[in-house]
């Protein structure tokens, strides 16, 4: 069974930084694009930022230039630097990873989700 457990979230004065970090653990073959996305109250889920297994980043806009995403590969982990944080960061923060579990299938999986909240 394929699990993505976070770590990282919390509360944080605005300006702030807060690293996550999210790892792929159980029976797969390979781990493909990895990222965060977040959810608000009352908002849909949304991208922050999806790293691929060569290392291509995307970001959405309301994050870039304060957010980086990266990924070790040997440990199947995703992580995410967020830097000058706002109050409108304010979400849940969900991992997600596209992982190949044998030669013909593919699935997508999401942590458990993890707060993070940002006090103006």
């Amino acid at each position: 069974q394929v699990q993505l457990v976070e770590s990282g979230g919390g509360l944080v004065q605005a300006g702030g930084s807060l690293r996550l970090s999210c790892a792929a653990s159980g029976s797969f073959f390979s781990v493909n694009s990895m990222g965060w996305y977040r959810q608000a109250p009352g908002k849909q889920r949304e991208l922050v930022a999806v790293i691929t297994n060569d290392g291509t980043t995307n970001y959405a806009d309301s994050v870039k230039g304060r957010v980086t995403i990266s990924r070790d590969n040997a440990k199947n982990t995703v992580y995410l630097q967020m830097n000058s944080l706002k109050p409108e960061d304010t979400s849940v923060y969900y991992c997600y990873a596209n992982i190949r579990l044998n030669t013909l299938y593919r699935r997508d999986y999401w942590g458990q989700g993890t707060q993070v909240t940002v006090s103006s």
